[in-house]
């Protein structure tokens, strides 16, 4: 008899099959302005449902498409393909543009992360301001990483999911280049200056990065 009540209860929280579980991480997906993690979306859906797997299938079904499930960090999103990008040109409205010194810094902090505001300055030659980096953290586009097994403890800065997401970058190791950082309005269109992408060369006041700076970095 109690066998019988157990197989009852377990078949009330049957999962519904996968291509409605496929439709359920699309729905969710569609609606949200944000990346959802697995997570998140295993929260939302019924009990005993695979969103990782329901995400494998979506996926697929969308590749070769004008909309694409993208992995962004560690959640998932759905975007316009990236070859039609252009497309959206004219929806684009430019709200701020970032300074010199803190698109300089954001390139550091992108290429060199985890970075201490100590290690920014001496690949900048020049003291980084707080507000450079206020604004940097109000745009969501860096945030306080691990503090680093150094003397003080500094703290250091990372990228995030959102700076992430504005490239179209499933990590940091898939990092643009000088192409994509102009095609955004984030560099202006000028010869690079280096090997490594020093935005906003040509300030007569800071001396060059010194070469094996990046030893001073965290892989």
């Amino acid at each position: 008899m109690a066998e019988e009540i157990e197989e009852k209860e377990e078949s009330l929280f049957e999962a519904p099959p996968i291509a409605e579980q496929e439709r359920m991480c699309e729905a969710i997906l569609f609606a949200s302005a944000e990346p959802v993690t697995v997570k998140e979306l295993n929260d939302r859906m019924p009990h005993g449902c695979d969103a990782a797997e329901a995400l494998v299938h979506l996926r697929k079904r969308y590749e070769g498409r004008g909309v694409r499930v993208t992995k962004v960090g560690d959640a998932w999103a759905m975007r316009t393909a990236s070859d039609l990008g252009f497309l959206m040109q004219k929806e684009m409205v430019e709200t701020r543009k970032l300074s010199r010194a803190a698109i300089e810094t954001l390139a550091i902090i992108s290429y060199h992360q985890p970075v201490t505001r100590a290690e920014i300055e001496e690949i900048r030659g020049v003291s980084v301001s707080r507000g450079t980096v206020d604004q940097l953290l109000e745009m969501e586009w860096i945030r306080f990483g691990r503090r680093k097994m150094t003397p003080g403890r500094p703290v250091t800065f990372v990228v995030t999911s959102e700076f992430l997401d504005h490239f179209g970058l499933e990590s940091a190791r898939d990092l643009p280049g000088l192409k994509e950082l102009r095609a955004a309005g984030l560099l202006e269109n000028r010869p690079p200056p280096g090997t490594m992408p020093r935005l906003g060369d040509g300030d007569e006041s800071e001396e060059e990065a010194s070469e094996g700076q990046s030893e001073l970095f965290e892989d």
